[in-house]
């Protein structure tokens, strides 16, 4: 643990550094903390940093302090409607590297206009939890081994990148599934927090273009909305339009944004 002194700040009195543990700083002044920071790598190997401070001086020594000591690069999220954040990471020499929009996503099918959606021929929506786990596991890893050899899943949301073990199929009863004859063709998580969330709509390459990702998204929105969920809510890469032209095209309306910074 050590500290470094800064005499910039507020008050008269210096803001001083002190690294508490493994990815974790405070900011101290008269020996109050005012500000925290915090650092962790995240499915891909990346590192993430966060700062919570009270005010700009404490941000400003936190992100300092933790550039210092961390290897490059260094990456955080921030919603885009905190100005006052966004600015601290950009002063500590943090660039935008992209943004992803969440979306609310009505569930009724009489707004969605998928009540009368229905699989291609040949293919079977199969409900969330009762998918055969060898068989999913197997097409999340044909997938995430297709987005990979293609865009690359760093473009991709943080949440949905890949363990280091590569086991990326966490709870196989979040999942619905579309099968064809053989083998499971593309996937949908929905995750039940606070409200359902759409965590991830894929079909293997070369059945994309059927209108599989539109029958999952029929299915599992029809779902939640029998069990009385009136929204959902969804995260898309800004740069993705195929998965935003899908959203739109079911009434579903970007209300806020999330950016992704490096330094």
């Amino acid at each position: 643990m050590h500290s470094q002194p800064c005499t910039s700040g507020p008050s008269e009195n210096a803001v001083r550094i002190t690294r508490v543990a493994d990815g974790q700083w405070h900011a101290l002044e008269d020996d109050l903390v005012v500000g925290r920071g915090y650092a962790g790598h995240r499915g891909d190997g990346r590192l993430f940093v966060s700062v919570d401070a009270w005010h700009h001086a404490a941000f400003d020594r936190l992100a300092e302090a933790m550039a210092a000591e961390l290897p490059a690069p260094l990456y955080t999220v921030v919603d885009e409607a905190d100005v006052e954040q966004t600015a601290g990471w950009r002063r500590a020499g943090f660039r935008i590297r992209r943004r992803e929009w969440e979306y609310d996503v009505p569930t009724d099918p009489r707004l969605t206009g998928l009540e009368a959606v229905v699989p291609p021929p040949g293919v079977a929506i199969v409900p969330v939890g009762r998918a055969d786990e060898a068989l999913l596991r197997a097409v999340d890893r044909a997938i995430r081994d297709e987005v990979g050899a293609t865009v690359g899943w760093h473009s991709m949301p943080a949440e949905v990148i890949p363990h280091p073990a590569g086991d990326t199929v966490v709870d196989p009863s979040k999942y619905a599934v579309a099968a064809g004859p053989d083998r499971y063709l593309g996937l949908i998580r929905v995750v039940k927090v606070k409200r359902p969330r759409i965590g991830l709509v894929a079909v293997r390459a070369g059945e994309r273009r059927r209108g599989i990702a539109r029958a999952l998204l029929a299915h599992a929105l029809g779902t939640l909305h029998r069990a009385g969920s009136a929204t959902a809510w969804a995260e898309v890469q800004e740069s993705n339009q195929a998965a935003s032209a899908l959203f739109a095209s079911i009434g579903a309306r970007p209300v806020s944004s999330n950016l992704e910074l490096v330094r």
